[in-house]
């Protein structure tokens, strides 16, 4: 973007670089885990940071539904969305830097110009308000690399605003690069700082989405030289001497002064203490040996809520896990039966919202299995999986992830699957039948567009194939009948027909008949899905 076409500022930009974080972050987070030595090698910063944002955005969402919403709606959300749903250190140090840079657009309008000097204040408040949360703030972290990326754009001396924000962002990157010369635990290890990371990603989409440009950065070797030690010790005095076993974490409704006298007695009761928050609302999170005096300390300051204690040692479950299950995203009650009949446990999706990695979490966990199969049954949900599955892999499930794209193709996976067979063959064999599974669905255009098919108008009926509008029309049937013909353009021998519940009574039929009259031999199958939205998703194998 040039000098001379400066960005506006309005909720659905401030929306964009959080889902932009949040889609970058689910690129990097298996990288960013597996740079994750300090304070903590759990393995878990990526994750993290992807759960926090991805609460950030969450919240926004709501406020934005089903009109739209005032860019000050937009900011709060995200400030308080992002400290709500923080998760681990670096999690919490992330809600207080998009706390800080929220905070530069207090009083800003939809509309107004966003300059470089918004910039220079936002990232400058960023890094203010992460080291103000922490209680003993270290070099070579993820604080370095905020305080880095500000004083770029501070010194950088030109007004345009892209020049600006990429000045900041490859300091930031510079930094990183610098983190294992500043602390030993990452120099030992042969890796950057895992939290350091994932702000350098948070960063460059803000570039991104600034500019309208999304580049490709070069993927880093994560895997560390030697295996970094198994607590490692930043210099903070501890009750025993040791390290502490447990990561406690809550809300915090208390008054200012009680936080400060809070901050006191946890920072001698542990480490790694981090306090975000205002206006009597705190995300708290500290180490320590004794969890039980944590939460009473923190009861004592004001009102608790989302008390989280996580043992931070390795643990052996106490019931071992047996067999196999799937773990399928759903679209409407007729395909949340199938699953549930196939032994699955399915993940029902909301119309226009995805489902949250908690909601996959919990599903892997009720599925009760040593092997899960998880399919997202859309791609904007595979990131989500991913983290889940992560989650579950660390507490020693074996989870699998098949990339679905659609319902249909998450079907035809599973009419493959074949519980006696060996694990890795059973995913390779639903993966195929998934992947050779052309996929495309009817919808109703709900805007005005410019979509590759042409421009469409609020009630255009929409043909979807393979995730691109490839046709335009003015009655559901005529539509769906041009889709399935693109996707049996190349071949075919099985249709499936998943029907919405919006669907005419005689789509299926009219539909049906036709495709055979059309193509001799070809089978067709029907189910009555009964999703929202969409009257008729289909696939072809």
């Amino acid at each position: 973007m040039a000098a001379d076409r400066p960005s506006v500022l309005h909720a659905a930009s401030v929306r964009a670089w959080g889902e932009q974080s949040l889609a970058a972050l689910g690129e990097e987070r298996a990288a960013i885990d597996a740079l994750n030595v300090f304070p903590v090698p759990d393995g878990d910063t990526g994750t993290n940071m992807f759960l926090t944002v991805e609460s950030a955005c969450a919240a926004m969402e709501e406020v934005c539904e089903p009109g739209g919403a005032r860019l000050a709606d937009v900011v709060v959300a995200m400030t308080r969305g992002a400290m709500l749903g923080a998760r681990g250190n670096s999690g919490v140090i992330l809600a207080q830097v998009i706390r800080g840079v929220a905070s530069a657009l207090t009083g800003s309008r939809d509309g107004d110009q966003l300059t470089a000097d918004h910039i220079r204040v936002a990232l400058r408040r960023a890094s203010d308000e992460a080291y103000a949360a922490v209680a003993h703030p270290i070099e070579g972290t993820i604080l370095t690399v905020a305080r880095a990326a500000a004083e770029a754009a501070e010194a950088h001396p030109g007004e345009d605003l892209i020049d600006v924000i990429a000045a900041a962002v490859e300091a930031a990157r510079a930094a990183l690069e610098r983190t294992p010369e500043q602390l030993p635990v990452l120099r030992d290890a042969g890796v950057v700082d895992a939290g350091g990371a994932g702000l350098v990603v948070v960063y460059d989409a803000l570039l991104d989405v600034v500019s309208g440009v999304r580049r490709r950065r070069p993927r880093r070797d994560a895997r560390p030289k030697l295996p970094a030690p198994a607590r490692p010790s930043h210099g903070l005095p501890l009750a025993d001497g040791g390290a502490p076993a447990y990561e406690v974490m809550y809300l915090l409704t208390a008054s200012g002064a009680a936080v400060e006298a809070l901050r006191e007695i946890l920072d001698g009761l542990g480490d790694s203490l981090v306090v975000t928050g205002a206006d009597e609302l705190w995300n708290v999170h500290v180490h320590v040996h004794d969890a039980g005096a944590a939460v009473e300390a923190g009861l004592r300051a004001g009102t608790l809520d989302r008390i989280r204690i996580t043992y931070l040692l390795p643990t052996t479950p106490e019931i071992p896990l047996e067999g196999r299950r799937l773990v399928v995203v759903t679209h409407g009650p007729g395909v949340e039966a199938l699953v549930i009949d196939s032994g699955g446990v399915p993940v029902p999706a909301r119309p226009r919202r995805r489902p949250s990695t908690g909601e996959f979490a919990e599903a892997i966990d009720a599925a009760h299995a040593a092997e899960v199969i998880v399919m997202p049954s859309d791609s904007d949900s595979l990131a989500v999986s991913e983290a889940a599955a992560e989650q579950a892999r660390a507490s020693g499930v074996r989870v699998s992830v098949i990339p679905t794209r659609s319902v249909v193709q998450s079907l035809a996976a599973i009419a493959v699957h074949d519980p006696a067979a060996r694990f890795d063959d059973d995913v390779v064999a639903m993966t195929r039948a998934a992947g050779a599974t052309r996929y495309g669905a009817v919808t109703v255009a709900s805007r005005e567009a410019l979509t590759m098919a042409g421009p469409c108008l609020p009630g255009d009926i929409l043909g979807v194939a393979d995730g691109d509008i490839v046709e335009i029309g003015s009655d559901v049937p005529t539509v769906a009948h041009a889709v399935a013909e693109r996707l049996l353009s190349s071949g075919g021998e099985l249709v499936t027909l998943v029907v919405g519940e919006d669907a005419e009574p005689a789509l299926l039929e009219n539909l049906t008949e036709v495709l055979g009259h059309v193509h001799a031999g070809l089978e067709v199958i029907a189910l009555d899905g009964g999703q929202p939205l969409w009257p008729v998703i289909i696939g072809v194998e």
